[in-house]
């Protein structure tokens, strides 16, 4: 443990002109007496760690001094692609190795371009969840994530409505979506790929063997193929439904967009009012009421008559609390 926290300490030096005891007492997660010692087994060890004394003060490496340790590990070179992303790389477990790996690029570039992952953090973010929730990392993320990496064969309870089932799987790739992991795994001694909720499972276990992978699989053109798939599953309905323009501007947030592209192409030109009708697919007609409120007065649904007689209701009620003086009046 102390090694490896030496060598991050003579990195974070080699990238950075001088270091104050505090600020490396913090990228170490450390005290400062601790970094005094540290620069201190460093010094005796040959590594020219040298103390400035003063307000201005702090530690540096003497001499144009660079350290050959700056070879990436796997582990370190796979997360580095993902560095973009802190909170996924948190919960997968690969914070440290991400870390280590920014440490060993850094102190491998010219001085003038050592800020260029500050910079960078600056100006790109990737903030995946869906506003107003409060996404739980799967506990069992991370036993995932392990397996994904090393290629390696688990055993999965999962939830299946009431019941539970087992499958032995080969771990193929995560996808994070909207707060949401999913596994993507092939089916073991079999040609069925799947998708999985890793919150779903309640045990995962890696087994000793390793699969091989097929080099063809290729997970975001999977993943858009089944959530576009999953997402056709889900409209078991239809509403036609007349739009002003504001209307059919705002459909595709109201709805799925998917569903509000496909209405939006195969319907009519507009009326003289600039109105046009759409038949519109839909989950059901009681999720279509609420998504379609959202629209107000930009939508009228003309069929079916139930759900119709619905949104008069909504609009008689609207009408008759508008109809009155507010309190503040």
């Amino acid at each position: 443990m102390r090694a490896a926290r030496l060598i991050k300490m003579v990195l974070l030096l080699q990238s950075r002109s001088v270091m104050t005891a505090g600020e490396l007492a913090v990228e170490l997660e450390v005290s400062e007496r601790t970094v005094m010692r540290d620069a201190q087994a460093l010094s005796e060890a040959g590594v020219p760690v040298y103390a400035d004394r003063g307000r201005a003060g702090g530690y540096r490496l003497v001499g144009g001094y660079r350290t050959r340790l700056t070879g990436l590990g796997r582990s370190e070179a796979e997360a580095l692609f993902l560095s973009g992303m802190p909170g996924a790389l948190r919960e997968m477990g690969l914070e440290d190795a991400a870390s280590a790996a920014r440490l060993k690029v850094s102190a491998a570039l010219l001085p003038s371009l050592r800020d260029a992952s500050r910079t960078a953090a600056q100006r790109f973010h990737l903030d995946a969840p869906n506003w107003f929730t409060e996404p739980e990392t799967p506990a069992l993320l991370p036993a995932v994530a392990d397996a994904v990496w090393d290629d390696r064969r688990v055993v999965a309870h999962y939830r299946r409505g009431e019941s539970e089932v087992r499958r032995e799987l080969e771990p193929y790739g995560l996808v994070l979506k909207a707060g949401v992991w999913y596994l993507c795994a092939r089916v073991a001694d079999s040609d069925s790929y799947r998708v999985y909720r890793i919150d779903r499972f309640t045990s995962v276990e890696a087994g000793g063997k390793r699969f091989e992978r097929d080099e063809e699989f290729d997970l975001p053109g999977f993943w858009e193929q089944r959530a576009e798939q999953f997402a056709r599953s889900l409209l078991h309905a239809q509403v036609v439904v007349r739009l002003s323009a504001i209307g059919v501007r705002r459909l595709s947030y109201a709805v799925d967009p998917a569903a509000a592209r496909q209405a939006l192409a195969a319907a009519g030109t507009p009326d003289d009012r600039g109105w046009v009708t759409v038949t519109l697919p839909v989950e059901s007609e009681e999720v279509a009421h609420g998504q379609l409120t959202a629209l107000g007065p930009e939508a009228e649904v003309l069929a079916p008559a139930r759900l119709r007689a619905r949104f008069a209701a909504d609009a008689a009620r609207l009408a008759g609390l508008y109809a009155r003086p507010g309190d503040g009046a």
